[in-house]
């Protein structure tokens, strides 16, 4: 199996599996569920505008739906499943994109007067999930090349 550099699996899956299924699926199941203990817990920004609530609900939504994917695709990586190459390319695509648009997204959010999220945080997020998207698509499309 080719992979871009020895037990690329192994950090694409634990990425995965950090960024992606406890970050993204189990932080946004605790904002779906109770709103207020995500807020007192710091996954939920406090004072945030009705509007801005709405999408990070419909965001959480989403995710919640789909999180439990990264899951398996990140035990599957672990593990060197050959179906866990499959399906590193949901996470890997999903977490490009989240990287990008949380990060226009709260640019958006600056320039309309509302700074909810911390500079370092904004980096730090949309870097972790740049991150782990590029190493999933990495993963699967070289550790996938040499599958049946």
């Amino acid at each position: 199996m080719n992979l871009p550099f020895p037990y690329a699996n192994l950090a694409a899956g634990f990425l995965v599996l950090l960024v992606g299924f406890v970050f993204h699926w189990l932080g946004q199941l605790i904002s779906l569920c109770n709103w207020d203990l995500a807020v007192r817990i710091g996954i939920a920004e406090k004072d945030i505008p009705p509007e801005y609530k709405d999408y990070e609900m419909g965001m959480a939504a989403a995710d919640v739906i789909l999180g439990w994917i990264y899951g398996l695709a990140g035990l599957g990586l672990l593990w060197g499943a050959p179906w866990g190459f499959r399906l590193a390319w949901f996470p890997g695509v999903v977490f490009t994109y989240h990287g990008l648009s949380f990060w226009f997204w709260t640019r958006n959010q600056i320039r309309s007067g509302h700074q909810l999220h911390s500079r370092s945080l904004r980096i730090g997020w949309c870097l972790a999930n740049l991150v782990t998207g590029f190493l999933a698509l990495l993963v699967a499309w070289w550790g996938g090349a040499a599958l049946p």
